[in-house]
């Protein structure tokens, strides 16, 4: 892989803007509608939220994050896709640069709702 070139430079305060928190992905489901998207039902310690991923054809078995923490950003608007509303984005690394995606995960077991940053 060839790495891209780096975007823009943004000021801290932009930076500032974005809410990235651990969440526990407690259940994976289809989304009937899509070919791409999954639903995850994510604990954030004091709420849980629908996120939608597109991560149906990424991985063999789906489900198989169900368990694990990772990290969301969850201060972007709701948003409908195929039928289901999604309350954030799940913060993977890989599918800009076409490769195999991955969670990003902390190192060690954090309280749902922990910020990044």
């Amino acid at each position: 892989m060839t790495p891209a070139p780096t975007k823009a430079l943004i000021t801290f305060e932009d930076f500032e803007k974005l809410d990235i928190r651990v969440g526990t992905i407690l259940s994976v489901n289809d989304v009937e509608q899509s070919n791409k998207l999954m639903k995850l039902t994510v604990d954030f310690g004091d709420h849980t939220r629908s996120i939608l991923a597109g991560i149906k054809q990424e991985r063999d078995n789906p489900k198989e994050i169900e368990g694990k923490q990772a990290l969301f950003v969850v201060n972007l608007p709701e948003r409908k896709m195929a039928g289901e509303v999604s309350q954030g984005m799940l913060f993977d690394l890989g599918y800009a640069d076409g490769i195999t995606p991955c969670l990003a995960m902390p190192e060690m077991p954090l309280p749902n709702g922990a910020r990044a940053g």
